[in-house]
């Protein structure tokens, strides 16, 4: 009776918010995004794929997190100091075969698995960061400033089936919510230790259950302890909350807080934060299965009757995204997130993540300096991409006018050997030099199907991919570095594997563990208005 009586609610809220609302913002054609002249910002904020995203403030700076599943090393985080204008900090989880084995280039058998939403929290001077994996359990790592060093991950729940979680500390006592989503969707909360090393299962307590109730986070605010979290129904993911005077509970009914809205992709997973002018602020993902993965908006929450109301409230209850705003703070428009490297540091930037571990042998910055040395080794599965170990990828961004030029030079490939640009998620595509029976070649790849191009002598050869909100690639090929020609078919990007598209360079050998090629630069640039 109750579930029957609340769904009829969501529905009335629906229907005042679609009455109220102008036509809805057609997903993906954004001209225009993140902070624009006159002290204003269009959503997205970042028109790229960091999912699960988690934010906090400490001090000046706000600082979020997102999912990465196989790519080492693990765990973006970013900084900020206005929530609009992002830099990368770290990827903070090193080595991913602390988790298990399946994440390394031995096996690569985490797609869409390994390291799922976090939680990241400041207490005590130090960051912590708690994250779940679907099959190996929860985890946590902590370090003194945000750069690191990170410690070594400490096991907090070695069971399979669990995602979601977060952490807070509530005057001297720590707790820790969690979500079983292969029962039922049953979240509970725990005592955690104080230094965040252990949770306590026998202290689990059960705060929610079913209609796939997850994205849970902890918050404070008047004296109450909110559990914030998504809930699934025909229309779409939706956002509420409960309230507690401590932690442990016990909560209130839920209350709905964010509407369903499919129409801008379902904003309901994400970090809500206080400004340091007091105004609060909800950074979420958003995104149901387009090549640019799931996106990240930021919307205004009014509190209302204690309660947080996200994006514009609406009479029957909640609120619903909103695509543009006031600055939340000035003076941040020097942040960017770093996409083009020419190879000049001692370590890779923190754009780049490999697919899965890599072998650490098998690349170097250091054998040619100014340049990444990529060497070849097999494959798992032969002339198979998303079976290649040496794969290195960033995010694509779904916006208007990205070029991506790569100058790479194959003049100590051996027979057997690929190497090039590519695309990739679920299925790839892909622009590259083939070397076979003492000869080398342009070749195009799609899902790892080839078509073999013009003859190359040696040397550099210089790769292109042009795409925009369109999602189609155009690849095409320079020997010279000015004249570029078009090869291959355009290659549609594509979501999955929870991904959206990633841009990155492929090196591998079918024959034997021999040759490599050498990277002088990654060149990602932004063609149109822009932002």
């Amino acid at each position: 009776m109750l579930k029957a009586l609340f769904a009829a609610l969501v529905a009335c809220a629906v229907s005042v918010a679609a009455q109220a609302q102008p036509p809805a913002h057609e997903w993906g054609r954004w001209e225009r995004w993140g902070e624009q002249p006159g002290g204003t910002y269009l959503n997205p904020v970042i028109p790229a794929d960091f999912s699960d995203i988690d934010c906090i403030r400490v001090g000046g700076a706000y600082y979020a997190i997102s999912s990465t599943m196989q790519f080492s090393p693990g765990m973006t985080l970013l900084r900020s100091t206005d929530l609009v204008n992002w830099e990368l900090v770290c990827n903070i989880v090193d080595d991913l075969t602390q988790i298990g084995p399946e994440l390394g280039w031995s096996r690569m058998n985490r797609y869409g698995r390994g390291v799922w939403a976090g939680s990241l929290r400041h207490h005590g001077g130090r960051f912590y960061l708690f994250f779940g994996t679907p099959d190996e359990g929860y985890f946590m790592t902590s370090a003194g400033r945000p750069e690191g060093p990170w410690s070594p991950l400490v096991c907090l729940l070695p069971e399979a089936g669990w995602d979601d979680c977060c952490a807070l500390w509530d005057g001297d006592k720590a707790y820790f919510v969690g979500t079983h989503f292969a029962d039922g969707y049953k979240t509970y909360v725990f005592d955690m230790a104080p230094d965040g090393s252990r949770i306590y299962r026998e202290t689990a307590r059960l705060v929610n259950e079913g209609d796939g109730r997850e994205a849970s986070k902890l918050i404070t605010h008047g004296g109450y302890c909110y559990l914030v979290f998504s809930r699934k129904s025909g229309r779409g993911r939706y956002v509420l909350a409960k309230r507690s005077r401590s932690a442990a509970g016990p909560y209130s009914a839920e209350r709905l807080v964010g509407l369903p809205d499919r129409a801008s992709y379902e904003p309901n997973q994400g970090g809500i934060v206080e400004g340091p002018d007091g105004r609060w602020y909800f950074l979420t993902h958003h995104g149901r299965g387009c090549w640019g993965g799931r996106l990240v908006s930021l919307l205004p929450v009014t509190w209302t009757d204690g309660w947080p109301v996200i994006g514009a409230p609406q009479p029957g209850g909640g609120g619903v995204m909103v695509w543009g705003g006031p600055m939340p703070a000035s003076g941040g428009g020097g942040s960017y997130i770093r996409r083009s490297d020419d190879f000049d540091s001692a370590c890779l930037p923190p754009q780049w993540q490999w697919n899965h571990q890599p072998r650490r042998e098998m690349y170097s910055l250091a054998e040619r300096p100014g340049w990444l040395r990529l060497k070849a080794f097999r494959p798992l599965e032969p002339n198979t991409l998303r079976k290649a170990g040496n794969t290195l990828a960033q995010r694509s961004f779904m916006t208007e006018g990205n070029v991506v030029t790569l100058r790479m030079d194959v003049g100590a490939m051996a027979d057997g050997q690929r190497a090039g640009l590519c695309h990739f998620s679920a299925q790839s595509g892909a622009l590259g030099v083939v070397r076979q029976n003492g000869q080398t070649r342009i070749e195009y790849r799609r899902n790892d199907s080839t078509a073999a191009g013009p003859a190359v002598d040696g040397g550099c050869v210089w790769l292109r991919s042009e795409w925009g909100l369109d999602g189609l690639s155009h690849f095409s090929y320079s020997l010279d570095g000015d004249r570029f020609v078009a090869f291959g078919s355009p290659y549609p990007m594509v979501w999955g594997n929870y991904r959206g598209d990633r841009v990155g360079i492929y090196c591998f050998n079918d024959s034997a563990d021999a040759g490599h090629v050498d990277i002088d630069y990654f060149h990602y640039e932004w063609r149109g208005t822009g932002r």
